[in-house]
């Protein structure tokens, strides 16, 4: 499903990314680890550029509008998957189908009592789980999701990497923590200065195994 051979990326003239030959197949959970700056998010960015054809992405930066609501946020998400004047007529007055669709996935989430409350109104951690929705709602084969739980709390993690892993067929994860990555995902890449330096199964590692990359 995603094939990368060789592969290279720079930032401001600087390579972050050094020879990449990464292979995902379809159905697999995989987490991306490593320390801060060793290219899981530029990773992240790389595979998107190549296969942005029936992909969610949940961004680090949330990708969200401040002044539109929770609802409006969510359903921007599918805005390609309808015409200009639909989405016009129910982003100005809401369908109550599209309503009660993202009123479901927001159950999911913990988020249903802000369906219409502005986005820049809620925390951070709100404000994260709303992208995660907006990926849920757009749908697709492959969710590329850059630390998608870094601002909310052990419990609220584990609920929503269960609503993502569920809502999709084949995930690609870059998270810091490694338990959850253990936990939830059942192949593990490790980078570390812009190269893969591990890629095996979760069920083979322990996190002590993975602590020499942090």
């Amino acid at each position: 499903m995603i094939q990368l051979q060789s592969e290279t990326a720079s930032y401001q003239g600087v390579k972050t990314l050094h020879d990449i030959d990464l292979q995902v197949s379809k159905g697999e959970k995989l987490a991306l680890v490593g320390q801060s700056g060793s290219g899981k998010s530029t990773l992240i960015k790389l595979i998107y550029e190549r296969y942005p054809v029936n992909t969610a992405l949940v961004p680090q930066d949330y990708g969200l509008v401040n002044n539109l609501s929770v609802y409006h946020n969510v359903y921007i998400g599918c805005l390609e998957q309808h015409s200009t004047l639909y989405n016009l007529v129910n982003l100005i007055r809401p369908k109550t189908d599209q309503v009660e669709v993202v009123r479901a996935i927001l159950v999911g989430l913990q988020l249903e009592d802000y369906l219409f409350r502005p986005v820049g109104r809620l925390s951070g951690g709100q404000k994260q789980r709303v992208a995660v929705a907006r990926s849920l709602f757009q749908k697709g084969h492959l969710l590329l999701a850059d630390e998608p739980v870094s601002s909310v709390d052990e419990q609220q993690s584990r609920v929503v990497l269960k609503q993502m892993l569920n809502g999709f067929s084949t995930v690609v994860l870059a998270l810091h923590d490694i338990q959850l990555a253990l936990a939830f995902c059942d192949r593990i890449v490790g980078l570390e200065k812009g190269r893969i330096v591990l890629d095996s199964p979760a069920e083979a590692l322990t996190a002590e195994d993975l602590l020499s990359l942090y």
